[in-house]
């Protein structure tokens, strides 16, 4: 194993920064992605229950088979891993995004338009802080979710710690194949928790103090 991980280091740390790379970027396109959506259909009780059960019937698509059917009119590369991932990472999102901002008390809501403020800066200014702290649970939760998805997109040819994975699988029982698949794995597993901790990082930063008291 450490011959492996020797003659691979350099391999591995490029690799291992794809992988976070395309996790993070899907993330914050997923985030934006969720945010817009929720703020669109939260104050509507039938929008909010489609939005609720597509988040639910989503997470029911196996992402194999997701990116299998994608390759046939993308192709392989970067593309069907990058749809792939922020498909699944909008999905916690924004059912916690949803539920943050229609579990804002509407007394609050109404004393911010009592003092002249507009519908959007009421949503920009009082409720996106105050539903940021669930927003922040479902972007976690969905981080690491689709650090594993990613790997799995690696059969399109996308970048990360995938590869390894599968071109460990694919010789099993040859040379170096074992310490491939572990090497992706543990990878993977080694960057979720470096991740969540950087989430917990941003939360102790970004959530209001009266909110987090």
């Amino acid at each position: 194993m450490w011959d492996f991980l020797g003659a691979q280091y350099e391999q591995i740390l490029f690799s291992s920064w794809q992988h976070f790379s395309l996790v993070v970027q899907c993330l914050l396109l997923a985030t934006v992605i969720a945010v817009v959506l929720a703020a669109l259909v939260y104050r509507n009780s039938t929008l909010t229950g489609i939005a609720n059960s597509v988040s639910a019937i989503g997470l029911t698509i196996p992402s194999f088979a997701f990116i299998g059917l994608l390759i046939a009119p993308l192709g392989f590369g970067v593309v069907p891993a990058v749809i792939v991932v922020a498909f699944f990472a909008t999905l916690p999102i924004l059912r916690n995004a949803v539920v943050g901002l229609s579990g804002i008390a509407p007394s609050i809501v109404e004393s911010a338009r009592g003092i002249g403020m507009s519908r959007f800066r009421t949503l920009l200014q009082v409720e996106l802080p105050m539903a940021w702290p669930i927003i922040l649970t479902g972007i976690r939760v969905s981080a690491q979710m689709v650090m594993g998805i990613a790997a799995v997109a690696a059969y399109s040819l996308g970048p990360g710690l995938g590869g390894f994975i599968f071109s460990g699988l694919s010789r099993l029982g040859g040379a170096n194949s074992l310490e491939s698949v572990l090497t992706g794995v543990i990878g993977v597993v080694v960057l979720a928790l470096i991740l969540d901790l950087l989430l917990v990082g941003l939360g102790r930063l970004t959530t209001p103090r009266g909110i987090r008291v």
